[in-house]
């Protein structure tokens, strides 16, 4: 199948737009993405998983401290994607913008937001190109807003200036991935 065609399908797995946010002695980072999962029906043992590609400086200091929260958006926050989610931490502090306060665990959490799950992270699986972390709420809140952000009305919404960016962004994460993602492909036979 066409690559172009299996991405459409595979955007159909997405998850509600969501912000991750950790911090480490002296840094602290947040970031945007839709790959996040309840990991449990157990309502007394609130648990996520979380898809982090390892490029970003969140998957460095999650994997260093064993933390993060993750927030849902409401449809209302899509400035907070745009201070978020279209630069690297490692150049500038991005929550300098984004009103918050620390968490249990010393996570950043918005201070708007649908709602947050502030974790520790129980165990980890590598994809390769990324990991996959399996967090344990040692809070939870709810928040603000009628709905949470969904991809789709995100790319409705986002200003002109970021919608130009967002392909080429794109195109370079996956051109970052492609290769890593193949370490883990099961050879034919």
């Amino acid at each position: 199948m066409d690559p172009a065609q299996t991405y459409d399908l595979l955007r159909q797995l997405t998850t509600p737009v969501v912000a991750i946010t950790c911090a480490r002695t002296g840094q602290r980072n947040g970031m945007i993405t839709d790959g996040a999962i309840r990991a449990s029906i157990v309502p007394d043992v609130p648990r996520l998983v979380v898809q982090i590609h390892k490029w970003h400086l969140t998957h460095e200091i999650v994997s260093e401290t064993g933390r993060f929260a993750v927030h849902l958006l409401h449809e209302g926050q899509t400035d907070v994607v745009t201070k978020l989610g279209f630069a690297s931490g490692r150049d500038r502090d991005k929550l300098a913008e984004v009103p918050n306060h620390a968490g249990a665990t010393g996570s950043p959490i918005l201070d708007d937001c649908f709602a947050w799950f502030d974790c520790t992270v129980l165990n980890r699986m590598d994809a390769g190109y990324s990991t996959f972390f399996l967090g344990q709420a040692a809070e939870v809140g709810r928040g603000s807003g009628d709905a949470v952000l969904e991809p789709e009305h995100l790319r409705e919404t986002l200003p002109p200036e970021f919608r130009e960016r967002y392909l080429p962004n794109l195109e370079a994460a996956q051109a970052l991935a492609r290769p890593l993602a193949w370490l883990l492909t099961p050879a034919a036979g």
